[in-house]
Parts: C-alpha cells; structure tokens; sequence
C-alpha cells in the first residue's frame, strides 16, 4: 500500500462524543482557525493540511510523513490552546487511511452532522478548503480528496432522500416561537450578532409573520447593514441590555469569547416585562447566554444541542435514506482511494 495514503489522518472533537460546554473550550475564531492552520502547515512531517471549524466541531485534517507525526500533532494543539492533554485524550477522535476519507465524504454530505442531512456543511467545508488552498496549505492529495468529496455530497442528495424531513434552525425556532406566542405578528426581536445562522433564523422569522427585528453587533456597520436587509433597525452594542425589556425574542449568534447575558440581567429584564415571555435561541459557541439564565422565570432559552434534538426527533424514519447514503459514499471512498494510490504508485515510480 502506499506510504503517503498510509499517512493521511483527520484529528478532532464533535457534537457525537463532546458535551457542549466542553466544546466551548476548544472553540476557535476565524482569525485564531487561520493562524492554528498556517502554524500546523509549518509542523515538522506535515505535507498537506486543512482545519475545519465550525459551531459543533473542529477537525484538522493532515497528509504526513508518517502517522506517528498525529500524536505530535495532538500535543502540539494542547499546548498552543493551553487545553488539559486528558480532556483531548477524553473527547477527541481520529480516523487514518480508508477510514478518514470516508469520514470526510460523510461530513461533506450532512450524515455526520448535528442535524443530519443539513446542507450548510458543504458550504462551510468548501470555505475551508479554498481558504486552505489559497494559503498553500493543501496540495495535489487533499485538493483532490475534498474536490471528489463535494461530488460525492451532490451524489447523495440526488440519489437520496436524506434531506427531506431535515428541519432547519430557522424553522425549528419559529416553531418554538409560535408555541410560546401563537401568532408571531406582534413579536418583536432583537438578533445579536450578523452572522449567517443568526441571519436565516431572522429570516424564518420573518417568513412567518414578524414585523419588527433589530439588530446590534459589535461592528455597528454590519449591524446597520444587516437590519436595513431584515427591514429593522440597529441598535448600539454597549445598550443593547438596557433594551432587552421591548423584544420577546432574543437570538443569539456573536463571537464573544464568553457569556453576554447573565441570569442577574435577565432577571431585571423579566421584573419589567411581568406575564410577557421571552423566548433566547443560543447559537454561538462558546454560548453567548450564561446557562442559568433558563431559571428566570418565563424565560424559555435554548442552544445548539436543544435544537439539534428536535431536529433529529424524525431521524429514525429517515434510517434507511441514511443507510442507502452511506453505502453510496463507502463507493466513492474507495475509487477515491485506489485512485489517490494509483496516482502516488505511479509517481514514486516516474
């Protein structure tokens, strides 16, 4: 078999084997994911290597010189995040040759997802690698590993049903929101942070009846930006909870590096709002909303992993989909395998 196939490995940690509040501690920014990037490109045996970072996992994928060089790897990551080597050993995963191609095609495609069969993965990943590639991160083996594995992704939901019964973020939020208020036409919302999640759950919103939507960020201009598209109106960072009191729906979905919201703030919110509810979607990582806020009364909060719950509630009627999606991509891994050794065979020998 061939040395350099014998050498590629994908190490990290997930929404399968890692608590949320554990996942918090290995959260990366997109800044902190470009330089974790760059610094393991420069590693001692690392040929080619792509990071993955998103809301319910962080993976590093790496061609070495050999597959000893993972554990190198391993020790290197702790120590840059200043993470317990233990609660890396305790969580983490890898898979090597065969097996880390087929986890990567099975990622690309949504099985492996916290809400399976969701599409924004693919988009997520495709960001990765062009990042990766434009830094010549990346070379001939993993350019043409993730390249063959978003075919592979288009593969499965044309031949597969996998997608259908998915529910989004979005939906599952107006969903609750609909329980809590009924019609949401009088709801109002405020939506901390612009990014793309926190986006389209205002934008379910809106699709079924809300009216009012604001918007604060910490850059006030993509907050103006973003609530002009959403029809509302931006609101200034630093008094955004001294306004908490006017909106019913709170999503959450900013960068910080800790908890915006405290059970003490939510609290004072909730004594100037007697019998109105409010309803918080958490979607940042770390959370953005301290846990205990959900002992206020009438407060309903929910994260990620509340979510992905509901989502997967159908799961086990879409089983077979699922199976049948898997057997398509163990197909395409292993071509995608005999033709990267193929290709390697004939270049140790040229």
């Amino acid at each position: 078999m061939s040395d350099v196939l014998e050498s590629f490995f994908v190490l990290g940690i997930s929404h399968h084997s890692t608590p949320l509040a554990v996942r918090e501690r290995f959260a990366l920014s997109a800044a902190q994911t470009q330089e974790l990037q760059k610094q393991v490109s420069q590693q001692v045996g690392i040929r080619e290597c792509l990071i993955l970072n998103t809301c319910n996992r962080l993976e590093i994928y790496a061609l070495a010189d050999s597959v000893g060089h993972m554990e190198a790897l391993r020790k290197f990551f702790c120590q840059k995040q200043r993470l317990p080597a233990e609660l890396f050993r305790q969580y983490a995963y890898s898979h090597k040759n065969l097996e880390a191609l087929q986890h990567v095609l099975e990622v690309s495609a949504g099985l492996d997802s916290q809400m399976v069969g969701e599409t924004e993965i693919l988009g997520q990943l495709k960001q990765a690698y062009q990042h990766a590639r434009e830094t010549e991160c990346t070379g001939n083996v993993l350019n043409r590993l993730f390249e063959k594995s978003f075919q592979a992704a288009k593969v499965v939901r044309s031949q597969t049903a996998i997608t259908r019964g998915q529910v989004s973020i979005g939906n599952i939020a107006v969903d609750l929101a609909c329980r809590i208020f009924g019609k949401l036409d009088r709801s109002r919302v405020l939506l901390l942070g612009s990014g793309e999640v926190g986006e389209k759950t205002a934008q379910a919103l809106l699709s079924r009846g809300v009216h009012d939507i604001a918007v604060s960020s910490r850059t006030f201009e993509n907050a103006h930006k973003l609530a002009h598209a959403l029809g509302g109106a931006a609101i200034d960072f630093a008094d955004f909870t001294e306004q908490l009191e006017h909106f019913d729906i709170l999503i959450c979905s900013t960068a910080a590096p800790g908890p915006l919201l405290s059970r003490e703030v939510l609290a004072r919110t909730m004594k100037q709002r007697p019998e109105r509810p409010c309803f918080i979607i958490d979607l940042a990582l770390p959370r953005d909303v301290d846990p205990s806020v959900e002992t206020v009364e009438n407060v309903y909060l929910y994260n990620l992993d509340d979510l992905s719950s509901i989502a997967n509630e159908n799961l086990e009627a879409r089983k077979g989909e699922i199976d049948t999606a898997r057997t398509i991509l163990k197909k395409h891994a292993w071509q995608l395998w005999l033709q990267l050794r193929r290709r390697d065979l004939m270049r140790r020998s040229s």
